[in-house]
């Protein structure tokens, strides 16, 4: 069988134990515009837990939820504290993004943060745009700074990368600069998507193993929702299922329910062996005509920035991972 990546679903507190991922700079960085505030404070974002105003240009900055950090990087501004959700280590982004930061924040636990810590840093913004949506974790932190939560009705980190962009644009009074940004990525997912017709309407199924067992993304999450740019259709009988946040779980004795034209898997505290070694997923018919990526040690940078899915990471992403997408279904 062709090597492939393999997607990977599992608990979040899994992904926070992620090794950190080497690979080059695909010169993303390079491109981040640089902040120019409009001035027009103050600003009111709507999100879950109500209205923020934001009454002057923030300072200091702390991004906590998943990708808010990279947002604020692409939108010229460098947080002070910032959550490293997959475990990259050093200033807690992806090669892609590590360049943009002078000095490197201060990093907070993911799940479970230290408010005294946020605190500590003085924050007059808090980032928490994609992260559970956690009513007692927003309180908290509202305490400490106006944060600025998740969108309405998007708990279990499925913010979507253009509310996440746009939402932190117009906190931090730059809402042009963050249209702009999805234009472009638009642009590059459109291009992309144009270059190969092979991946219209094909039928994918973006899943995890685990420790915990076998599950797949549901077409709202940022893996599939990836995937669906590009051209291809959440598998439905993925789609029937009734999730658990961004997942369904998948008894090994419904492995067959993963059967697409193309299955997508991440390994997620397992290695790719373990996945590709199960007698069930070898019997899938996609596997078997090779249709099947399992993600592997030598993917890591590969799989983060698929996983980070942020402004930053997407181009790296589309670079690296559409290759591999083209060759299986070839």
């Amino acid at each position: 069988m062709k090597r492939r990546p393999l997607a990977t679903l599992a608990a979040l507190a899994l992904l926070t134990a992620l090794s950190s991922c080497g690979g080059a700079d695909d010169g993303s960085a390079e491109t981040a515009p640089a902040h120019t505030g409009s001035g027009a404070f103050p600003v009111t974002v709507a999100t879950e837990f109500g209205d923020v105003t934001v009454d002057e240009q923030p300072e200091r900055v702390v991004a906590l939820g998943w990708g808010d950090a990279e947002t604020a990087l692409a939108l010229g501004i460098q947080p002070v504290g910032a959550s490293d959700w997959l475990a990259f280590g050093g200033s807690g982004v992806g090669p892609w993004a590590e360049d943009l930061y002078d000095s490197a924040p201060e990093l907070i636990e993911t799940l479970e943060p230290s408010y005294e810590a946020v605190a500590a840093l003085e924050p007059d913004l808090i980032l928490d745009v994609k992260s559970s949506g956690d009513q007692e974790r927003y309180d908290q932190l509202s305490q400490i700074a106006p944060t600025v939560g998740i969108p309405e009705g998007k708990h279990s980190f499925l913010t979507s990368i253009d509310e996440q962009v746009t939402l932190i644009s117009s906190a931090l009074g730059v809402p042009e600069q963050g249209k702009q940004l999805l234009e472009d990525l638009e642009g590059r997912f459109a291009e992309t998507a144009g270059a190969h017709p092979e991946f219209q309407d094909k039928t994918v199924s973006v899943a995890a193993l685990s420790s915990g067992g076998w599950g797949a993304y549901i077409a709202e999450s940022e893996r599939v929702m990836f995937m669906q740019r590009l051209g291809f259709t959440q598998n439905p009988q993925i789609e029937e299922l009734t999730p658990e946040g961004f997942s369904v779980s998948l008894p090994e004795e419904q492995l067959g329910l993963l059967d697409a034209d193309l299955i997508v898997v991440f390994p997620i505290g397992v290695s790719a062996s373990d996945v590709t070694g199960q007698v069930l997923f070898e019997q899938l018919p996609a596997v078997q005509d090779g249709r099947a990526i399992v993600f592997d040690e030598d993917d890591e940078a590969i799989r983060l920035a698929y996983s980070a899915n942020t402004v930053l990471s997407v181009p790296y992403a589309l670079e690296n991972v559409v290759p591999l997408l083209s060759d299986a279904l070839t």
